[in-house]
């Protein structure tokens, strides 16, 4: 049976986890949100040699996928030299094409530099799987902190890489003004609170979690009095 490891890369001044997850026995790698810092996520990959085989994106704010640009275009010079085909950049929905159209706008008034717009070459949709060697990411629609936010569970690891949906004791923002707290919280009801209490959540910011933990403790979670 295949081992599965995981890092987190905080990377920008958002320290923004970007994960890195590896079959053990074959280096082959995803990358979820690589939101910049290219080269510090480059770098960590060499360091473990460890072969790209996808990117995935959970929406498209700056901080979750100003990096993917160029961390592809890197990734498919190397592949290319050695004869294989690009790295798929995959998701969000299609719904979040505004925002990856508007990184550079985004990231100006934090004077940000390198981020850059970046169009993935495949959306995804509510039911959607996606593969990567023994990895197998169902995606769930979850919008409420951006319309095209999704998920990605891969149930069988007890994974859920939920981006800025849920967070230990607390949930994403929406005080953007397309954002929409009501719709968040039946996300996360319907679509993360189904999920087995054992399932571990990989959070977009800070610490990881369960859903065990959330559905027990996280206050925007509780019944009202």
């Amino acid at each position: 049976m295949a081992t599965i490891e995981t890092a987190v890369i905080p990377v920008t001044i958002f320290r923004q986890n970007c994960l890195v997850l590896w079959e053990r026995e074959t280096r082959r790698a995803v990358v979820l949100d690589p939101g910049g810092e290219p080269g510090k996520i480059i770098d960590f990959m060499n360091r473990m040699q460890l072969m790209p085989e996808l990117i995935l994106l959970t929406h498209g704010h700056l901080d979750h996928a100003g990096g993917a640009k160029a961390l592809k275009g890197v990734f498919d010079a190397a592949r290319v030299q050695a004869g294989l085909a690009p790295v798929p950049l995959v998701g969000p929905d299609e719904r979040d094409l505004f925002l990856l159209e508007s990184i550079e706008a985004q990231a100006a008034p934090f004077g940000i530099g390198g981020l850059r717009n970046v169009m993935p070459d495949r959306w995804v949709e509510e039911g959607d799987v996606i593969e990567m060697g023994p990895m197998r990411f169902e995606v769930r629609h979850c919008p409420g902190h951006t319309p095209g936010h999704v998920v990605f569970i891969d149930h069988a690891a007890k994974r859920a890489l939920v981006g800025d949906v849920l967070f230990r004791n607390s949930v994403g923002r929406t005080d953007f003004p397309y954002g929409d707290h009501g719709a968040l919280l039946r996300s996360i009801h319907t679509k993360l609170m189904d999920l087995p209490d054992d399932m571990m959540v990989f959070c977009g910011h800070g610490e990881g979690t369960t859903i065990g933990a959330e559905r027990a403790g996280n206050p925007f979670l509780q019944p009202a009095a």
